[in-house]
């Protein structure tokens, strides 16, 4: 008993210095902290205001108009075969004309440059993580660290994070609204995402593309930390995890949330609803994408979260 409460008092102790100057949990791109994010609102921004060019005027003179030719107003000006105005086709086609103009370059531009495959240039490494959807969880794997982590993902603060992503149930949309955009996870397919933080804090990630009863449940903490809270983390992710092999990753596969996975195999080494592993098979993310590659069709009855689910293969060295 004293064991496990000195565990319990680490496990706190560990999470203080992770979140130590973090900010509450932030989960917007109006709140951005990284670069990603933060063109993102500066798009957004301009957007709105060039559309304003449009839709204040209109706002303005419709109740002047209003005013000015009221029924009672003796003082207008009455002209009743009045037709055309160049000075106003002008304005009418020439603003709306500009504006789509401008529009559309910027957002061709901004388009290329916020590119989600394309990686954010830094002086630190990136970090390489590996991205797994499931019902109706998120498996996140570090291959270059060998450990993997359920419902939490964890990077150092100011350095890139190269995402790659893929799904072992169906469509799903990953999304890290303060940090980068939304980008899909496609079974049998890969995609990528890049995202850097600023600084330390805690962020908002979830599925939101809706994928079963439990899909509400399906979120997760995106934490940045400082470089020596991140080894830390890393070293009690080995100490603490369990293996990722066939038997929990069928806990995984079924359809159920992190919270529910916790309740099976978690420790009192790990955060409430995260899951820690600390033997991950270096192609399993490979093997993950290859199963839908097989060259036959995957049948109801084994896909993941279905009672006949096959997970096995996925760890006796075939990917079909």
């Amino acid at each position: 008993m004293g064991y496990n409460k000195a565990k319990q008092f680490s496990v706190l102790l560990l999470t203080a210095v992770i979140l130590a100057g973090c900010s509450e949990q932030r989960s917007s791109f109006l709140d951005p902290a990284g670069p990603i994010a933060a063109a993102q609102r500066a798009h957004l921004i301009e957007v709105v205001g060039w559309t304003m060019i449009a839709v204040v005027p209109v706002f303005i003179l419709v109740p002047v108009m209003l005013w000015r030719y009221r029924y009672r107003n003796t003082k207008a000006r009455y002209t009743p075969d009045w037709g055309y105005s160049g000075w106003l086709e002008l304005v009418m086609w020439g603003v709306p004309f500009m504006i789509v103009a401008v529009l559309s370059t910027k957002l061709w531009f901004s388009t290329k440059a916020l590119d989600p495959y394309k990686p954010i240039a830094s002086d630190a490494a990136p970090l390489n993580v590996q991205v797994v959807g499931l019902d109706w969880k998120w498996l996140f794997i570090y291959p270059d660290l060998g450990i993997a982590t359920v419902n939490q993902l964890a990077f150092p603060a100011g350095a890139p994070v190269s995402l790659n992503l893929t799904s072992d149930t169906v469509m799903q949309s990953f999304m890290v609204d303060a940090l980068a955009g939304q980008v899909y996870a496609m079974p049998g397919m890969r995609t990528k995402l890049h995202l850097l933080a600023d600084a330390a804090g805690v962020f908002k990630g979830e599925n939101v593309q809706f994928s079963g009863v439990g899909f509400t449940e399906q979120k997760f903490d995106a934490v940045a930390m400082t470089p020596e809270a991140f080894s830390e983390w890393v070293a009690r992710v080995k100490s603490d995890g369990v293996p990722l092999d066939a038997q929990t990753y069928e806990l995984l596969g079924a359809s159920s949330t992190g919270a529910q996975v916790y309740e099976a195999i978690g420790t009192n080494g790990m955060p409430a609803g995260v899951i820690y592993f600390n033997q991950v098979a270096p192609d399993l993310f490979k093997k993950v994408i290859g199963r839908y590659h097989g060259g036959e069709p995957v049948l109801p009855a084994n896909q993941p979260g279905a009672a006949g689910y096959v997970w096995q293969p996925l760890f006796n060295g075939s990917s079909k």
